[in-house]
């Protein structure tokens, strides 16, 4: 039975629109419905402006800084030295290997200097610190007799001859590039290439979409397919990265159709009415284009780790679209003219769609409190299109479906399911057992399992960890190509591209003092006990060398001199070979270590050993800031996303509290509809630990969203419990009625949502999976949540409701 049959009918039955009084309802209601065609019309005409729009503006963008929180000491420290620090940042690194010899063959050297100088030619590769043994800042030095002697490790007369190949391994062994740009085994050679924040041509941030496709152009125009293949390119980096991402994407718009079917199959099963189905999915796929017009017009650009949002936002409004489409269809099946069964459907569920509306939208816009840029657009994104869901799906559908009504067969089965329902048949009996919930022996039992689920989940969830909890890139699979090439360089090459490094900062010209050095030298042997660390790398490196080499190479003159001179001219000559080893004005020079991998325990344990030696070892000449390379970025990036994920909860379930007290206006409904939230929570955390993943900048956001949507339910079944009872009915009674009139397709949008999403598992992007399988789990569960602990909360929290006056 429907909410408004009571005995005092404020919406009855009227078959006839002319009988109905198109006064009545609020202001809203009727400017909406006494002007429905020119609604209608002014959408259409804006939905086909905007189609255009999307058609000739969308574009997918990524952008290396958006992803570094700017804010964090760390990342300020990077962005103020970055141009003394270019290896440091945005890298990429090309290995070409040899698959049937080793790197000194004329025909492998003649396809990487292809290879290198197209490299160099690229547009956003930052040309003055591109390192390959065919680059001629690539220098050898020795000490001999009559003093230094060095030069480029690729002889300028290079011929390809024997005498020249010979001549080229001596100056790759004089070097010391074995182990860094060139394989341990000598079967490949490393372009190393730091990018440019800006492309040169254009003027904008730097697009890496398109440089990793200039990349892939030049792997797929060097590396012949099969064995005959003269040589084979493993790449990584960010833009490498992000270029994969990209073209996975294509997969998944596959996905985003397979949830458009499942939603179309799931609601007509449910209603049996096509023209209804097709227009709750019309409306919401309208809701996604206006979203993605109005983020284009605004300037953003989707990016891999918004390009989810779409999905969202269509299935939010396959969702609000549902309770509509429900409403209407069990107006008109009890004989209600299509116009009078819209508006009556407006004016119960308006104001709860409205407020869920804006739950989901507080949810993603507390995602802005975490200082990522890429997050913040992903926030910004997501609210505009749940706000375009208030237009689309609470406005314009309501308005289409008075045109079309829906399918008379349709109505009355609506009519006959809910009569076999109500005397326990069919689905009847399961909502009969939540019926039950109601009753105090069934609520102690449920409220007992939740509080033991929460425990024990809470329990879990304290091995929570933040970062990644695998090598290579989280972002994909293990077995993806981008996951291949990592560990091919790790195996293959002594120092990894996990990059962590610490900047010692002195006044100008001081950083070759012997202080200096000594300090770097013993933050190096710090560091270097990790058992995660495998080398560190700093001036002081190849001061010892030089300093060894000016006394005929002996050991014990493999350390640092206290002559200032031999320290200054040793460390000129270093920096002849490795011009990143200090700035223009001696006043930066970085501490390098190469780390085993990027996982989150390692990155914790280099934090806390180097801020350790920065608190005892800061002084006025010396001092040791965090944080540079990719690994001290992600480290950066881990403090934040610590720091920011109780933030964001809070603000998450503050906002959630005070739109339910709106809504509810009544402090116990709004406890009966968070709890079952925050068990959700608290599970969702169980589950990431149980299924190995991090807490990470693509996880992050997956809590706030699931809190945010998953409240839409709560705020349906209770909205209407709350009108009944107080309208006098038992808490029975008004949670049966709940249940009929919204219960049911609470149940229907949680599979709904759930399927839509679930299928994300199987994409090769693996952090959209890992979002698929949280979001799967947070739906259904807070369906389930909504509909057993509702009732056994409000057994103990609303067993009856004051009719005039609202609840303390």
């Amino acid at each position: 039975m429907s909410p408004s049959h009571s005995h005092a009918d404020p919406m009855p039955v009227v078959a006839d629109c002319h009988d109905f009084d198109h006064r009545s309802g609020n202001r809203l209601e009727r400017a909406i419905f006494n002007n429905r065609h020119v609604v209608a019309i002014v959408c259409a005409l804006l939905t086909l402006a905007m189609g255009f729009f999307v058609a000739a503006r969308l574009e997918v963008h990524a952008n290396f800084e958006k992803m570094l929180p700017q804010s964090h000491p760390y990342i300020q420290t990077y962005l103020a030295h970055k141009k003394d620090l270019r290896g440091l940042g945005n890298a990429v690194r090309v290995v070409v290997e040899n698959p049937r010899g080793t790197i000194f063959e004329p025909a492998y050297l003649e396809a990487l200097k292809g290879i290198n100088d197209e490299i160099y030619l690229t547009p956003g590769a930052d040309r003055s610190w591109v390192r390959s043994i065919w680059q001629p800042t690539v220098r050898w030095t020795e000490v001999t007799e009559e003093g230094y002697r060095g030069g480029p490790v690729m002889p300028a007369d290079f011929d390809g001859s024997a005498g020249a190949l010979e001549v080229l391994r001596t100056n790759v062994a004089r070097a010391g590039l074995v182990g860094s740009l060139v394989a341990n085994d000598l079967r490949s050679s490393m372009i190393f290439v730091p990018l440019l924040d800006r492309d040169p041509q254009t003027g904008q941030a730097l697009d890496d979409v398109a440089f990793a496709s200039r990349l892939e152009a030049i792997r797929a125009k060097y590396q012949k397919a099969g064995d005959d293949a003269t040589v084979r390119l493993h790449v990584i980096g960010f833009a490498t990265l992000v270029g994969d991402l990209v073209a996975g994407l294509q997969q998944v718009m596959l996905f985003f159709a397979f949830s458009v079917v499942v939603a179309i199959g799931i609601l007509y099963l449910y209603t049996r009415c096509l023209r209804s189905t097709l227009l709750v999915v019309l409306c919401s796929g309208v809701a996604v284009l206006w979203q993605l017009a109005l983020v284009t017009a605004l300037g953003f650009k989707i990016d891999p780790f918004s390009v989810l949002v779409p999905f969202l936002v269509f299935a939010i409004g396959v969702s609000h679209g549902a309770q509509k489409m429900n409403g209407i269809m069990q107006d008109i099946g009890r004989g209600t003219h299509r116009v009078v069964a819209a508006r009556y459907t407006f004016r119960r569920l308006f104001l709860a769609g409205f407020i869920a509306l804006l739950a989901d939208a507080v949810g993603f816009a507390v995602l802005m409190v975490i200082d990522i840029p890429v997050i913040r657009d992903l926030a910004l994104t997501a609210s505009i299109g749940v706000a375009v869901l208030v237009v689309t799906n609470l406005l314009l559908l309501p308005v289409l479906l008075s045109f079309t009504g829906v399918n008379a067969k349709a109505a009355a089965r609506s009519l006959r399911v809910e009569a076999v329902d109500g005397i326990g048949r069919g689905m009847g009996s399961l909502w009969q057992v939540l019926n039950r919930f109601t009753e105090r022996r069934w609520a102690l039992g449920a409220l007992a399992v939740a509080l033991g689920l929460a425990v024990a989940g809470f329990m879990v969830s304290r091995n929570l960890q933040v970062g990644d909890l695998e090598p290579g890139a989280p972002e994909l699979r293990a077995d993806s190509r981008y996951n291949r090439d990592n560990a091919y360089i790790t195996a293959h090459y002594a120092l990894s591209s996990d990059l962590f490094a610490v900047i010692v900062k002195t006044p100008p010209e001081q950083c070759l003092q012997y202080k200096t050095l000594q300090q770097a030298d013993r933050l190096a042997w710090t560091l270097e006990q990790h058992p995660g660390v495998q080398a560190t790398l700093s001036l002081v490196n190849g001061v010892r060398q030089l300093t060894a080499g000016s006394y005929d190479g002996s050991p014990k003159f493999y350390t640092l001199l206290r002559n200032q001179a031999v320290l200054t001219g040793a460390a000129r000559q270093a920096s002849v070979n490795n011009p990143d080893l200090y700035n223009a004005d001696c006043s930066v020079m970085p501490v390098l270590a190469f780390l085993k991998d990027h996982k989150a325990q390692t990155l914790d344990d280099m934090v806390r050993t180097a801020e350790d030696f920065a608190q005892a070892n800061n002084d006025a000449d010396v001092r040791f800031a965090l944080a540079a390379g990719s690994a001290g970025i992600e480290a950066a990036t881990n403090i934040v996303v610590r720091e920011s994920n109780r933030t964001m909860l809070l603000a998450v379930y503050a906002a959630v509290v005070a739109l339910c007290l709106v809504a509810f206006r009544s402090w116990r409904a709004t406890v009966v509809a968070v709890l079952p939230l925050a068990l959700t929570s608290i599970l969702c955390e169980a589950l990431m630990v149980a299924l190995g993943m991090g807490l990470k900048v693509a996880t992050l956001p997956v809590v706030a969203l699931g809190v945010g949507i998953g409240v839409d339910y709560a705020l349906y079944l209770v909205s209407v419990q709350l009108v009944h009872q107080r309208a006098g009915l038992p808490l029975r009674e008004a949670y049966r009625r709940s249940v009929e009139f919204t219960g049911r397709v609470v149940g229907l949008v949680g599979l709904t949502l759930a399927c839509g999403v679930g299928v994300w598992a199987w994409s090769p992007i693996k952090f959209q999976g890992d979002m698929g399988i949280l979001l799967s789990f947070m739906f259904i569960l807070n369906m389930v949540g909504a509909l057993v602990l509702i009732p056994a909360l409000s057994h103990f929290l609303l067993p009856s409701v004051p009719s005039r006056r609202p609840e303390a």
